[in-house]
This record gives structure tokens, C-alpha cells and sequence, in this order.
């Protein structure tokens, strides 16, 4: 198994995310893998830098385009979800990561967990907010949630079925 790692933040104002982003490449039996990590702050502009690491990261990788713009609208949904309904992280971001493998991408969300569970809102036509998981839910091939004392985790496989099980 061969890694490779640097490591990333991106602060306010930080316009390069490329620079940063923590990489991490490995070869598990003949097929190739890559995952990586991104913290950012916990603020609504968040989701721009998170989007624009995925997706040159993804189009490095040569995953399919569509793949590609799917996972472009789930990341900006689930980090504008966290930073408006969620607490952050103690050190005041929230952590994304990213898994490539065979195609199929899984898209983490970490933050300090909220009030609430976060699921689907029910349709509402005049509603102005509300529709984030469900646009999410519609691109995911599977999503779920995870929580436990350090926060709260939302993940989303696109392009084909994820390693875990979906609640």
C-alpha cells in the first residue's frame, strides 16, 4: 500500500483550495482509491471553497461529468445545511472529505451536531427553504446520517452503491 498525504484548511478569504486540500491516495488490491479531507469554516461562503476543492479534486480523478456535477450540488447543499442548522466543530469549522473508488464517490459532512435530525422536508410549492436533503436525496444512490458525542456526520455515495449501509 502506497499513501501520499498534505495537509489543508481553508480560512476566510482563502481563495486557492487547491493548495491545501489533505490528500491521500492508496492502492488496495490492484484498484485505486483516493480520499481526502477539507476543513472549513463554519459559514454559509463555506460551501464555494468546499465545491471548487471537489470538484477540480473529481475531475482530476477523471470521474464521469455527471458524477461530477451531482456531487458539485450535494457538497454545496450539505455544507450550507451545516453551517445554518448545526453547530460547528470545537475548532469552528466543519470537515468534509471525499472517497473515490471505482467510480463512485462518498461525500462526508462533519459538524458539531444541532437540535435536530436532519431529513427531508416535506414538499411545500411556496416554501423558500426546505429543499436541501431532498435535491440531495434525489442525486444520492444511497445517503444517511451518523451521530455520536463529537458531532454529527451527513454521507451521500453518488454513481454507485456505498461500502455501508444506508439508515
Amino acid at each position: 500500500m502506497c499513501s501520499v498525504g498534505t495537509n489543508l484548511s481553508i480560512g476566510a478569504g482563502t481563495r486557492t483550495p487547491d493548495a491545501n486540500v489533505e490528500r491521500e491516495m492508496r492502492v488496495e488490491r490492484g484498484m485505486g482509491m483516493s480520499a481526502q479531507t477539507l476543513r472549513v469554516p463554519w459559514n454559509q461562503s463555506s460551501g464555494r471553497d468546499a465545491r471548487r476543492a471537489l470538484v477540480s479534486s473529481l475531475r482530476d480523478l477523471q470521474v464521469d461529468a455527471t458524477v461530477v456535477d451531482e456531487a458539485e450540488i450535494v457538497i454545496s447543499e450539505l455544507v450550507s445545511n451545516a453551517a445554518r442548522h448545526a453547530r460547528p466543530l470545537p475548532d469552528g469549522t466543519i470537515r468534509v472529505n471525499w472517497t473515490v473508488r471505482g467510480g463512485v464517490v462518498e461525500v462526508e459532512v462533519t459538524d458539531g451536531g444541532g437540535p435536530t435530525t436532519p431529513r427531508p422536508a416535506p414538499r411545500a410549492l411556496l416554501a423558500a427553504t426546505g429543499r436541501g436533503l431532498r435535491i440531495v436525496r434525489g442525486y444520492a444512490h444511497e445517503w444517511g446520517v451518523l451521530e455520536d458525542r463529537a458531532g454529527r456526520t451527513v454521507w451521500v455515495s453518488l454513481g454507485g452503491p456505498s461500502r455501508r449501509r444506508s439508515h
